[in-house]
């Protein structure tokens, strides 16, 4: 009588335990607010079990490093650390349980069930992020550069374009720069002070810009441009100390759009390592989307110092390699806090950048090579197959044990209830996620949790044939079943773990599913048709045929 108010005490708690585990809760979590580019607390009603990426839709994303930009030394360390910058910046993302996990030592593999805007996930997981201030080529080291870059390329057999603009040349080496008028407008030809007889393959193709350091190149010769530039005879004359950089606008001069080049000094003067918090928001007098940024404290005395020796001067924000907007001029010094002005462009991509910011740089470039994107209404079809399957699975199994094994059988079914209730309180207190491949795991744990009650039965059958009591039929059927359980609950489980340990995804998700469904198996099919089997044989304590 005792043994049994224990076993009854502990099936009530796994009860317990099952439907605490299954009931929703409130939790709190910080979210980007739309609105004020700002993060706050939320309330939100979470429900125990998430649905996996292929059962609410949503995008999945291997990425690996970048090797096309330059060689990465370690690219396994890159991953590991690109690992922890990503998964921050999609903490802050606002999407529900996502996936970010390293696979295989080089891949990183990220899945955002329920996403919608699969382009903005995209920029924010891949932007590099790396901030940089550096100032602009305020001595025309560069532009005093040109006519030797132009003779090292024609020395090498390279001609100017054939359809460049010839008076690019007279502005770049005008007598008084300072009085240059913009492209697109009419301009008197200027003697060639620098001493060239005709236009430069280079030369040919920039304006001198508005600011110092700023040249302007014609949109439809930037390939030009860039292959130019990157031929080892030009960056050797480059001067020491300079490195050329793109800007990410183009500027219109009456009909024609240029692309913005800038020379700028090689050391910045701080970079985003330094940043502590980045917010976005609107600014209310010229209607411009801002980032306004805080730096360390040690950062904000490197920047006050920098800044102040650099009063008048033109600092460029460089982010990922390109300029942001027109340098603008240092009035005075600036300390811990600045801000990032990003013009016409919508508050989203400064909220996106703010997020990126605050996240950190990403330690090498990454670059997607997998992508699959998975509609909500696929989802939806999804789950309502896994569970018409589901249904008419457990439907045949209820069948066949009730015909077969008659009121035993009734008692293996009882034990199904608290085995489904068992098995999805597993899930949602460690927290797994129910996948599609989780939702045919558990449909298999089904059949494997009557599997062992088969053996039990027929154990005890044989018993009884050989004319024992049922009390010791029914002991003996337990005791000489659990050999062949153990055996084939173990074997199932350690492969299930394999599956786990190599696979990913899916695969990881139906052997989470098995595991747990096995481990509720066990309790069910043993402990608590066990139980089952005593409460009847203690109200029936004259019965002279048991039905099995």
């Amino acid at each position: 009588m005792r043994s049994l108010r224990w076993r009854l005490f502990w099936v009530a708690l796994a009860t317990v335990f099952a439907v605490a585990a299954l009931v929703p809760r409130n939790t709190t979590q910080r979210v980007l607010d739309q609105k004020s580019g700002r993060m706050k607390d939320t309330t939100v009603r979470r429900v125990p079990i998430s649905l996996g990426l292929d059962l609410q839709g949503g995008i999945h994303l291997a990425l690996e490093v970048d090797q096309s930009r330059g060689p990465v030394p370690d690219a396994a360390e890159a991953i590991r650390r690109a690992e922890r910058v990503v998964r921050t910046r999609i903490d802050q993302f606002g999407t529900t349980e996502p996936v970010v996990q390293v696979v295989g030592g080089n891949r990183l593999i990220v899945e955002l069930p329920g996403e919608k805007d699969p382009d903005r996930a995209k920029r924010v997981i891949q932007q590099t992020a790396f901030l940089e201030f550096r100032i602009t080529d305020m001595q025309s080291k560069f532009r005093d550069a040109i006519p030797a870059i132009d003779r090292a390329l024609r020395a090498a057999g390279v001609q100017a374009p054939g359809n460049a603009p010839v008076s690019a040349v007279s502005q770049l080496f005008g007598a008084d720069t300072a009085k240059q008028k913009q492209p697109g407008a009419k301009r008197k030809q200027q003697p060639d002070t620098a001493g060239l007889n005709a236009p430069g393959p280079l030369s040919s193709l920039l304006y001198q810009g508005a600011l110092p350091g700023e040249y302007l190149v014609p949109v439809e010769q930037v390939p030009v441009a860039e292959s130019l530039l990157a031929r080892p005879e030009v960056q050797r004359l480059v001067p020491r100390g300079i490195e050329l950089r793109w800007g990410t606008e183009d500027i219109s001069r009456g009909a024609r759009s240029f692309q913005t080049l800038y020379a700028v000094e090689d050391r910045p003067i701080i970079t985003g390592d330094e940043l502590e918090k980045a917010t976005a928001r609107r600014d209310q007098l010229t209607n411009q989307s801002v980032v306004d940024f805080v730096l360390s404290r040690r950062g904000g005395r490197t920047f006050e110092r920098e800044t102040g020796r650099h009063v008048n001067d033109y600092m460029a924000i460089i982010l990922d390699g390109r300029v942001q907007r027109q340098p603008p001029i240092i009035k005075s010094q600036i300390g811990q806090r600045g801000q990032i002005e990003l013009g016409a462009k919508a508050l989203q991509e400064a909220q996106d950048l703010a997020l990126v910011l605050r996240a950190g740089a990403l330690p090498a470039p990454l670059t997607i090579v997998e992508e699959r994107t998975i509609g909500p209404s696929l989802g939806r079809d999804s789950i309502a197959d896994g569970i018409r399957a589901g249904i008419v699975g457990v439907a045949l199994v209820v069948l066949i044990m009730v015909i077969y094994y008659r009121l035993s059988g009734a008692l293996a079914v009882a034990a199904l209830t608290f085995y489904v209730l068992l098995t999805l309180g597993g899930l949602a207190a460690f927290g797994f996620t129910l996948t599609l491949p989780g939702l045919a795991g558990l449909v298999l744990s089904v059949g494997i949790a009557v599997d062992a009650n088969v053996l039990i039965f027929e154990r005890i059958r044989e018993e009884l044939q050989h004319g024992k009591l049922i009390r010791t039929a029914v002991d003996e059927g337990f005791k000489h079943a659990m050999s062949a359980i153990i055996d084939s609950n173990v074997s199932t489980a350690l492969t299930a773990a394999i599956l786990y340990l190599v696979g990913t995804g899916p695969v990881q998700g139906f052997a989470i599913t098995l595991i747990i469904g096995i481990i509720a198996s066990m309790f069910t099919a043993v402990f608590l048709v066990r139980t089952f089997y005593m409460i009847w044989l203690q109200r029936r304590p004259d019965m002279a045929t048991l039905s099995v």
